[in-house]
């Protein structure tokens, strides 16, 4: 069974950086894609970024010039580099991985899930 495991979250000042990693155990899809979610309190879960086997990464606007993901294929960790952190990037984020799938050609704001696997979470909190 597939299991995400992530770590990293933790409390920072605005502009401060976190990087978020996601270990993936059994993950052997040949074609894939994985991203991370978020959702705030109150509001709905929206994607981050994501990155497929090729490369190839997409991210939503608010992250663009502040987040990247990456993934280090000999480990197998998705990790998530976080910079100039604002309150508003406060919430719990996710891990996820697709079935096999690449990733949806949407704008990852819009994306909901990747119809695949879930980590726990982990909390990032951003005081002003």
């Amino acid at each position: 069974q597939v299991q995400l495991v992530e770590s990293g979250g933790g409390s920072v000042q605005a502009g401060g950086s976190l990087r978020l990693s996601c270990e993936a155990s059994r993950y052997t899809y040949p074609r894939w894609c994985m991203g991370w979610f978020r959702q705030a309190p109150g509001k709905e879960r929206e994607g981050v970024a994501f990155i497929e086997d090729s490369g190839r990464t997409d991210y939503a606007e608010s992250a663009k010039g502040r987040f990247t993901i990456s993934h280090d294929n000999s480990k197998d960790i998705l990790y998530l580099q976080m910079n100039n952190l604002e309150p508003e990037d406060t919430a719990m984020y996710y891990c996820a991985a697709s079935k096999g799938r690449l990733c949806p050609i949407s704008n990852p704001v819009v994306v909901r899930s990747l119809n695949g696997f879930w980590g726990q979470g982990t909390q990032v909190t951003v005081s002003s």
